[in-house]
């Protein structure tokens, strides 16, 4: 599969939605991001498919920015 659904817990404006943006969309084998603090949703495309070891660093990118993942 070439998608990641993530909850996220700790957004609270569309500055925490463009930090996690901008963070993942720096690593090369993500395509696109759409975070929603509303929803507390990150949808992430991948350029190709997804594997246990892009998910976790993914997961572990996000919560070293001090928000909580559950999957």
């Amino acid at each position: 599969m070439k998608e990641i659904n993530l909850k996220v817990v700790g957004m609270k404006c569309s500055g925490c939605e463009n930090c996690i943006k901008n963070a993942l969309l720096n690593r090369k084998e993500v395509k696109s991001v759409e975070a929603n603090h509303e929803t507390g949703l990150v949808h992430i495309e991948l350029k190709k498919e997804e594997t246990d070891e892009i998910k976790n660093e993914i997961v572990a990118a996000i919560t070293r920015m001090d928000f909580e993942v559950n999957e």
